[in-house]
């Protein structure tokens, strides 16, 4: 059973009565709380300023009297005005800031009987924005006789009816669709609309998030927003653990994921607790989740229904509580109907479903990821580089036209910054740079190697006489697919996607590295 924690001001007024036996024929209404059979109070967080300490102390030791499993822990807050709605609100925002809350060990009840009305409202609009993960107590005399214990009821206030409540909400909710998006002012109307449906989800509910997409789309990117929101405003506790599955294959999967004992099979010299132990409290992102076996997706569906699951090798089971967020680029019904995608697993995920649109159709998006790029350029180099405007008017004009595939998305245009950027020393990407950095992308595009940057400028003279035709064809191929990969492994599996699939153990990377060291090439060389 989980343990049950009241936050509320003491009440400076109704919390007061004269000592002796007639005090118990008062409702007070943080003493009578307590005196419930049918609610139990574990701890209770007892507001007060420091001029109410002699009559804070004479409560707890009541509530001691007639509840002595709850603790009570007195929490001096002053005030320099308690009716100053900017500095109540403040300093209550930063008490909830300070604590450590854990809303799946134990439940929050938000007391809001006591406390000037200031505080009231104020305990309102932080417990609604989940600062204060819990739900509002409320309690009162009853009526008709002599009663120290009162009534309670748990409530739940729908605030959008109050306009200037409405408004500080939607305030709030921008500054959170703003943080998932990077802080970028994107422009898309479709992409806008789905930020706003994600900050809902993700602030109100624990269950999967599955986010669909192309590769390069922001998927990951998105994920780990959506972690630090929830981590900001303390729904979550654990850390962010972010693997593709792509990279996972046999009985390595297993044991990457969910842990294995030492000595379950050749080479487990010691316990390994895994992915999901590991995410315990926090966030898991399963990006590509359509890559894993249909072993590993029914034991990803136990741990995410049951929180438990079976290490390899172990005879008893282990708990671990995150929230899955999955990634994919795959259309996982046509999984299901294929026989590679669990069913039962896929009507889990498909609760709360995205679709990020890829770069080519949120053009719109361009010209502020643009700058988001510099900036990312400028915090990774040290150094800031802009464009002139005439330079700027040229990228966006052939980076907006029909002209631009960006089969790679946003990966493609953080590539290209980086190549401009890179390519201007003195601070500025002007006119050449950019026609440059297009003519580049126009013949990556098109599957041609540039004249200049093709095997000519990668092997010597020697070394491409001896090539036969049949191997310098080849050998031009794999080095546009490097190019245009986003790491030696995404490029593996794209060379080796057909022969994979018929090996139970694969490593694209490596196989792909032995190939280009055959030419004395590498992965840096290429990128």
């Amino acid at each position: 059973m989980k343990s049950v924690t009241v936050i509320g001001f003491l009440g400076s007024t109704l919390d007061a009565a004269k000592l002796g036996p007639s005090r118990w024929m008062k409702w007070r209404p943080s003493v009578g709380l307590c005196m419930h059979e049918d609610l139990r109070v574990d701890r209770f967080i007892l507001i007060h300023g420091a001029v109410h300490r002699r009559l804070a102390e004479i409560v707890r030791a009541d509530i001691a009297d007639v509840s002595p499993e709850t603790l009570v822990e007195q929490q001096v807050i002053d005030f320099a005005d308690p009716w100053d709605f900017e500095e109540v609100y403040g300093k209550l925002l930063d008490f909830a800031r300070a604590q450590s809350f854990d809303p799946d060990a134990g439940d929050y009840l938000i007391h809001i009987t006591t406390g000037t009305h200031v505080a009231q409202i104020c305990l309102f609009l932080l417990t609604e924005a989940h600062y204060l993960p819990g739900r509002l107590l409320q309690t009162q005399p009853r009526r008709g006789a002599p009663d120290a214990a009162g009534t309670w009821s748990v409530i739940d206030l729908d605030l959008s009816r109050y306009d200037s409540i409405a408004t500080r909400f939607a305030v709030a909710s921008a500054e959170s669709t703003s943080f998932l998006k990077s802080g970028i002012d994107t422009r898309n109307a479709a992409f806008n609309a789905m930020i706003e449906e994600i900050e809902q989800v993700a602030s109100r509910t624990r269950a999967p998030i599955l986010l669909m997409g192309p590769t390069g789309a922001g998927k990951s990117q998105l994920a780990r927003r959506i972690f630090e929101l929830k981590r900001l405003k303390r729904q979550i506790v654990g850390q962010f653990v972010e693997v593709n599955c792509a990279t996972l294959r046999g009985d390595s999967a297993m044991s990457a994921l969910f842990g294995h004992k030492k000595g379950a099979f050749t080479g487990a010299a010691a316990d390994r607790p895994g992915l999901l132990r590991t995410a315990d409290g926090g966030m898991l992102f399963l990006d590509e989740i359509g890559e894993l076996g249909l072993d590993e997706q029914a034991m990803i569906l136990r741990a995410i229904e049951d929180k438990r699951f079976l290490p390899v090798g172990a005879d008893r089971e282990v708990e671990s509580g995150f929230q899955l967020i999955a990634g994919t680029n795959r259309d996982l019904a046509r999984c299901v109907a294929d026989g590679t995608f669990r069913e039962d697993l896929y009507a889990r995920l498909n609760l709360w479903t995205f679709a990020l649109p890829g770069l080519a159709d949120r053009r719109e998006d361009i010209a502020p990821n643009l700058s988001y790029e510099l900036d990312r350029y400028a915090e990774r180099q040290g150094e800031r580089v802009t464009f002139n405007k005439e330079a700027r008017d040229a990228y966006l004009a052939f980076a907006m036209s029909a002209q631009a595939r960006w089969p790679g998305n946003f990966r493609d245009l953080a590539a290209s910054v980086t190549r401009m950027a890179t390519f201007s020393p003195k601070g500025r990407i002007d006119g050449a740079v950019v026609a440059t950095e297009i003519a580049r992308l126009q013949r990556l595009w098109a599957g041609t190697l540039p004249p200049g940057d093709g095997l000519e400028a990668l092997l010597d003279s020697e070394t491409l006489a001896a090539l036969d035709p049949f191997d310098r064809v080849q050998l031009a191929y794999v080095v546009e697919i490097c190019r245009a990969s986003r790491s030696l492994s995404d490029a593996g599996r794209r060379l080796f996607a057909a022969s994979r699939e018929k090996r139970s153990s694969v490593n694209d990377a490596d196989r792909l590295r032995k190939y280009l060291a055959r030419f004395d090439l590498d992965w840096l060389r290429l990128n």
